[in-house]
């Protein structure tokens, strides 16, 4: 017990979602979340819960003001915000460790009332356009009149955990607040069509200085889907004497939801109806059921704090408190030590702070994923299936899927479902730390339970059958090779398992989205929201294809990762020497694709533009180009490698292969795919972007009026601010910000702000292109007179991203773009938000605010060059 797998938002999910039509965010709202069980996860403030989520604990918070019990995080629906679903609470990952051994969330709490209406009439009022309407725009946090609410997790053993809350008050007055930590037991026992047996919670031992809850699930029926019998037992929850203990049980309360009958008077909502509303018969006066509280009610002075001290162990004790805020300093200081040794040394104090809360918020956000979509789409209860209409809305064809895995999550509030490239790159920043997780983790998506039988890698809860971009192979190559370089562990029944699910993976790819078979990909999302005119999750009217530069660059990615794995494992069997020997066979031919395009009339690149652009292919063979300058044209350079021949000495027969198809096909290499000798280095380079289409390329990117911002490299040229390419009725303009055109509901944009991701992948490629033409191949920049290499070139967008989040010479850190608060008030100005994405001119944070998973890769860049 003891590990933060529990989510921060499971209402308005998929798989809570049992509506006719889809309309998750409909069916289950926030209002109803205290009232209703949850049926595959729970979630709560600051919650931790044991590894199969039998039992969670989260706290609970009270400001005499509030209409509800403040038990988990607020935010608004698509429908409700501005721009998408947005969290409201200000929340931050302070710290964490892999082995979870000691953990702190900060929460900052209002103490006037929280302005739930305020915040979804004021947002919906804005159609769309301007900013977001924040908690801070409301005027709460005024004159510093709110709680600084610390949660601390520290493990005197492997499951015996300390809790330290410590609630700071910031304004000038004292405050009164309730805290009200509680444990629970998920309802595992009322789905089917019989109820099973149930756990139990009551009143434990007490004595001078302490009182407790006691817990357990011993003669509760154990979870049916597991080959082993797991259970948490017996466990104690220590809190000071002098608190309130309450009971109830985890049930819906049908009567308030839908005048139904409660199989008992004491339900889920009980503590809120209780303590914010009065409520004195919500709760069981015996002391039993399978949900219990403490209720701490203090006064904190103006500018002082209080301190709660609580235990959850698995023992008896007779002081259970007494060493615990020991314990709580004794792991910080070991975080510290660990962390010490994590950091780079040319690392400033500010970078190394950035990268431990980086690092902190990757651990946070790990979560238990609990789905089995063939029994959410069935139903638990024979006699009362969901209706019919609801096999048709989503994931009918992934029945296999069937999860208890713990997993990375991008954001646990607003995306608290795994996204499977999201994933790829939460991996390579969390290796740095765990390369175990990470390793974990990308198998996941490769185990028989995940990975479709037919290749496809599920994309996301939303719809698994969307197509994510095959980065699958990059990231288990990179961690891989991490762990290799930092540890001298060669993982190769990792890498050996991975490879051969790859080729699934890449079969299904190929014979999918590649229906002329001329290695030129088309029709599919591809992550990338709306990029361009089209929804491409669609499918195009009248026989349509669209021809995508980014998916066939993709697929030369795919391939050459494919080729580097297998001639790793061809060190100790010859046989993958002939896999690695396909894929760069594989690779020339998309190359070569990309540029005849089967002998037909167009390609897609552009040479009067000096870009790669999408093609729309009609049935009669007319086609249009779709000339919008975004990543869709600059991910071709992406597929980059290169091979020393001192290495590739060991594979006469990859080697022979090689030359044979750079000496003979000249007409599918061209001059993308050569062989060089420098100085006695030999080496081969392979790529599908030649150097004169590099340089023409990069004389895009590093112009301040197309791809190069302040803080990176932007997903939309701004050229198309002020000139936006039109398809008839619609068109494609530079948006900075958040989306004014809604695709995909409008919850992300791709048409102008910095991703981490993307550029995090140009960077690495840039640094490969210097491998390769070392310091003759250079980029000019015209602002500044000066010849750039492609070394020096990645060099300044890592730092330029790097510097989003760094506090500037005046203090300033641009992710918090104009907020006055978090740049200038010291109670907030060293908490840093990983925001999805950022805005192209100025660097300010979009998006989901806690998107520690890619935006999380700063870590990976000041590991990069500041090492």
């Amino acid at each position: 017990m003891g590990a933060i797998y529990e989510s921060e938002r499971s209402w308005a999910t998929v798989r809570e979602d049992y509506s006719p039509d889809g309309s998750a965010w409909d069916y289950f709202t926030h209002d109803m979340a205290r009232s209703k069980a949850y049926r595959w996860g729970e979630d709560g403030l600051a919650g931790i819960c044991d590894r199969y989520q039998i039992m969670a604990f989260c706290l609970g918070l009270w400001n005499e003001r509030d209409p509800i019990l403040k038990e988990r995080l607020y935010g608004l629906s698509s429908s409700e915000g501005n721009h998408g679903e947005d969290v409201k609470d200000y929340y931050f990952y302070l710290d964490n460790t892999p082995s979870h051994s000691y953990m702190k969330q900060l929460y900052k709490y209002p103490q006037a009332e929280f302005p739930y209406a305020w915040l979804v009439d004021e947002n919906r009022s804005r159609g769309g356009q301007g900013p977001e309407f924040e908690l801070l725009d409301t005027g709460v946090f005024d004159q510093d009149r709110y709680f600084d609410v610390y949660v601390e997790y520290a493990k005197a053993s492997a499951e015996d955990l300390c809790i330290r809350i410590e609630v700071c008050n910031r304004g000038d007055e004292a405050a009164e607040i309730h805290l009200v930590p509680q444990i629970w037991f998920r309802n595992t026992w009322a789905w089917g069509k019989s109820r099973s047996s149930m756990p139990m919670m009551q009143a434990g031992p007490s004595a001078a200085g302490y009182v407790s809850i006691e817990s357990d699930d011993s003669n509760a029926d154990p979870l049916p889907n597991l080959p082993f019998e797991y259970r948490v037992g017996q466990r104690y929850l220590y809190g000071p004497e002098g608190g309130e203990i309450l009971f109830t049980n985890n049930e819906t309360n049908n009567e308030k939801l839908d005048g139904g009958r409660n199989v008992s008077p004491y339900v889920k909502d009980a503590f809120h109806r209780h303590i914010c509303q009065g409520e004195e018969g919500a709760v069981n006066p015996e002391q039993a059921g399978t949900k219990a509280c403490f209720r701490y009610q203090m006064t904190v002075p103006a500018g002082g704090s209080e301190v709660l001290l609580l235990r959850f162990t698995d023992r008896q004790m007779t002081a259970p408190l007494e060493d615990a805020s020991r314990v709580v300093e004794d792991r910080k200081k070991e975080a510290d030590e660990f962390y010490e040794l994590v950091h780079p040394p040319a690392a400033s104090e500010d970078e190394k702070r950035i990268q431990r809360q980086a690092f902190a918020g990757m651990l946070w956000t790990k979560q238990i994923y609990l789905f089995d979509v063939d029994q959410w789409l069935s139903g638990d209860d024979p006699d009362c299936p969901p209706p019919k209409s609801r096999y048709n809305v989503r994931n009918q064809h992934w029945l296999h899927l069937n999860s208890m895995r713990i997993l990375s999550m991008p954001d646990k509030w607003e995306y608290p479902w795994f996204a499977a490239w999201d994933l790829a790159f939460h991996c390579v920043a969390i290796a740095l730390i765990d390369p175990w997780f990470a390793k974990e983790n990308l198998w996941f998506m490769l185990f028989e339970q995940f990975q479709h039988p037919n290749g496809q890698i599920p994309a996301y809860e939303w719809e698994f059958s969307d197509l994510n971009p095959p980065v699958h192979a990059w990231a288990c190559w990179r961690v891989y090779l991490l762990e290799k370089e930092r540890t001298g562990k060669a993982d190769r029944e990792f890498l050996e398992k991975c490879f051969q699910k790859l080729l699934i993976n890449f079969a299904w790819w190929v014979n999918k989205v590649d229906s002329q078979g001329a290695n030129v990909f088309e029709g599919g999302f591809l992550g990338l929201d709306n990029i361009t005119v089209l929804d491409r999750s669609e499918q195009l009217p009248d026989g349509a294809i669209l021809e995508q530069s980014d998916a066939t660059g993709w697929m030369g990615f795919f391939c050459l990762h494919l080729m580097r794995m297998a001639l790793e494992l061809a060190k100790e069997n010859r046989v993958y020497e002939g896999l690695a020997t396909k894929f760069f066979e594989h690779f020339v031919y998309i190359g070569a694709a990309m540029k005849k395009m089967g002998g037909r009339d167009y390609q897609l690149w552009d040479e009067g533009d000096g870009f790669f652009y999408d093609v729309l292919r009609y049935p009669n063979g007319d086609f249009h180009r779709f000339q919008v300058r975004s990543l869709v044209g600059l991910i071709p350079i992406y597929a980059i490698d290169v091979l020393a021949d001192a290495e590739l000495d060991q594979f006469p027969y990859f080697l022979r292969n090689v030359d044979w198809f750079i000496k003979n096909r000249p007409d599918l290499v061209g001059e993308a795919v050569f062989a060089a000798h420098e100085e006695g280095a030999a080496r081969h380079v392979l790529s599908i972007v030649d150097r004169h289409q590099l340089s023409r390329l990069m004389e895009r990117v590093w112009e301040e009026g197309e791809f190069l911002s302040d803080f990176g490299i932007r997903s939309l040229s701004k050229a198309h601010e002020h000139d936006p390419f039109v398809f008839g009725d619609a068109q494609v303009g530079y948006e900075p910000a958040e989306a004014i055109v809604k695709i995909k509901g409008g919850n992300s944009n791709w048409r102008g702000p910095v991703w981490f991701p993307t550029s995090f992948l140009i960077i690495e490629s840039l640094l490969k292109y210097h491998q390769a033409y070392g310091e003759e191949q250079k980029v000019h920049w015209k602002s500044q007179q000066r010849d750039l290499t492609m070394e020096e070139a990645a060099r300044e967008i890592g730092n330029r991203m790097i510097g989003i989040f760094t506090r500037s010479d005046e203090g300033r850190r641009p992710v918090y773009g104009g907020t006055e608060k978090f740049q200038s008030d010291p109670h907030w100005r060293d908490l840093i938000l990983f925001y999805e994405y950022f805005h192209g001119d100025n660097g300010a944070g979009l998006g989901a605010s806690h998107q520690t998973g890619w935006s999380g890769l700063v870590a990976n860049l000041i590991d990069m060059f500041r090492r």
